[in-house]
């Protein structure tokens, strides 16, 4: 599967010319826009207003406005050409996982939350048995690095408060197994709580979450059992279920399932310089944790595909503007 992108005949959108493109192409077959499953469909737009609407195929909506709205991304003219290469290349580095989170997000919207969670697990599970992810992990190595069995997640209530606190901050909140379980239990505790109380989700250290744990990716002996396991207790879909009594506080890296888990919170605070980032396509995965189902209900799919596929930080001002984060708070 070939990574270089492949343009499409100009395009008419509200009158205004666009630029339809194909990122990664299906072992030589040939493709036309809304044929091909197996490709990142990219629109480009250069000049003017955005059109009011575009069509649903597209999976990536760019544009040199920085300012435009939703569901473009806008990147100054003088730096377009320079992202739309940096997202080829990472295409061409990933293509299959690319083509699977352009598929898996495209019907994400279309489902509920659950479903959208158990479509996203079915599609990692999936991607942890093909060859690109089973490269990444050959090449990385698994760290043998001792650590104290201290909780991985604190609960507390104070006036009337309830805080739930990630509590690994050696590792930056890495989010391994037992720190899954203990917040999946901690959420759960929040639900079940005969007071109903207004619920605070944080992290203790620099970071509220580097993401999941590297050295644990791909060590399920059964891919089926894990893709249970993700379901069956996703903090992603506890915190959903918290709606506007879940306020997650962010700060420092929020990578991976640092962003994914809280982004499903009613309100979500972070302070100056907190930055976002979704590595797992980089991998040969998909967001694992709940990201494709959580990210899109607040930013739209395209945006959400952006980061997903390109891989890139996304800023706080921009987190902000997007709706990714609802407010700026030390």
């Amino acid at each position: 599967m070939a990574g270089e992108a492949l343009i499409a005949d100009l395009i008419e959108l509200g009158g205004v010319g666009m630029s339809a493109t194909e990122l990664g192409d299906g072992g030589g077959a040939d493709m036309r826009l809304g044929g091909g499953p197996g490709v990142v469909r990219v629109g480009v737009h250069r000049g003017g207003p955005v059109p009011d609407e575009a069509p649903e195929l597209f999976d990536i909506l760019l544009s040199d406005d920085p300012a435009a709205p939703r569901p473009w991304v806008g990147i100054a003219g003088a730096e377009l050409d320079a992202a739309l290469d940096r997202l080829s290349a990472a295409v061409g580095r990933q293509p299959l996982a690319a083509a699977v989170a352009a598929q898996v997000l495209r019907m994400t919207l279309q489902v509920p939350f659950a479903d959208a969670l158990a479509l996203e697990s079915l599609a990692y599970s999936m991607l942890l048995a093909s060859a690109p992810f089973r490269a990444w992990r050959a090449a990385t190595a698994v760290r043998e690095r001792p650590e104290a069995k201290t909780p991985r997640v604190l609960v507390s209530e104070a006036e009337g408060v309830l805080e739930i606190r990630l509590n690994r901050p050696a590792r930056r909140n890495a989010i391994d197994a037992p720190m899954r379980d203990e917040l999946a239990d901690a959420l759960a505790f929040a639900l079940e709580h005969p007071d109903a109380p207004p619920v605070v989700l944080s992290g203790a250290g620099t970071a509220f979450s580097a993401g999941g744990d590297l050295d644990e990716f791909g060590a399920a002996a059964d891919p089926g059992e894990a893709h249970l396991i993700r379901t069956l207790r996703s903090p992603a879909r506890l915190a959903h279920r918290l709606g506007p009594r879940l306020t997650a506080r962010l700060h420092g890296a929020c990578v991976g399932g640092g962003i994914e888990i809280p982004a499903a919170a009613g309100r979500v605070t972070a302070a100056p310089g907190t930055h976002f980032r979704l590595p797992e396509v980089s991998m040969g995965l998909v967001p694992g944790a709940g990201g494709t189902a959580t990210i899109p209900r607040r930013i739209g799919r395209r945006r959400a595909a952006w980061l997903a596929i390109c891989g890139e930080d996304l800023d706080l001002a921009t987190a902000l503007a997007w709706g990714l984060v609802d407010e700026v708070a030390s």
